[in-house]
């Protein structure tokens, strides 16, 4: 589980932030200044930090300074009312990795907090091996091949990004939500619906029995679970 530090001096946008981010899965920690937001940057080692600029006691900037003259190397993204072009390129060359200017939705600041974790690493998924064997079939994810013994098993390339996905978050309960953003991407339009279509078009190449599933698991009300 992914820990983020939000360091907001508002109550209310506070929780706000705090709900969403738990409901997506992260461990959260908050602090209500920047005094404190260092101090916790320091104990509660998070993933990436979302650190608002006007903050009391030490301001988001200096915060921001503080952190990567300490050779603290999490991401950031900086949240301000602010809108001036100066201040979005001071913050990003005090060492953000990005910056969300109020008001926003909370869809966006999500998508940026996914994107920011992908881009630096902080949230990349252990790597599928090249050829693995799920069942009785044998898949080579870099050739995008797959196998049952002699006969080859043809799989799309979404179907391949999608089996990937899985087995690189194996045992991991993932959500319709997430897979559309880490698989299709968020610029994408497609639904949830298009998820369960193609999990079950994998169903159908994998399992031995795709109306009672060993590896694909779905959990309802949340998402699926992939199980090797």
């Amino acid at each position: 589980m992914k820990r983020i530090l939000v360091i907001e001096d508002e109550p209310q946008m506070r929780l706000g932030l705090r709900d969403n981010l738990e409901l997506e899965g992260y461990e959260v920690e908050t602090a209500a200044d920047g005094d404190e937001g260092l101090l916790k940057a320091g104990a509660f080692s998070p993933d990436l930090v979302i650190l608002d600029v006007m903050l009391p006691k030490k301001n988001g900037f200096d915060v921001c300074r503080d952190l990567r003259a300490r050779s603290i190397a999490t991401p950031i993204v900086m949240l301000t009312a602010r809108s001036a072009e100066t201040d979005k390129v001071l913050g990003l060359e005090l060492g953000a990795d990005d910056y969300v200017t109020k008001p926003f939705s909370i869809t966006e600041l999500l998508a940026r907090v996914r994107a920011v974790l992908r881009r630096t690493g902080a949230g990349a998924p252990k790597p599928a091996d090249d050829v693995m064997r799920i069942g009785d079939i044998e898949i080579d994810f870099k050739l995008h091949q797959a196998r049952r013994g002699k006969v080859r098993i043809e799989f799309t390339a979404r179907e391949f990004d999608l089996l990937r996905y899985f087995v690189q978050h194996t045992g991991q309960v993932v959500t319709r939500e997430q897979i559309l953003n880490e698989v299709w991407g968020y610029e994408e339009f497609p639904t949830t619906r298009t998820i369960d279509n193609f999990v079950a078009k994998l169903r159908q190449k994998i399992e031995r029995s795709p109306h009672a599933p060993e590896h694909i698991l779905t959990i309802h009300g949340s998402g699926y679970k992939f199980v090797g």
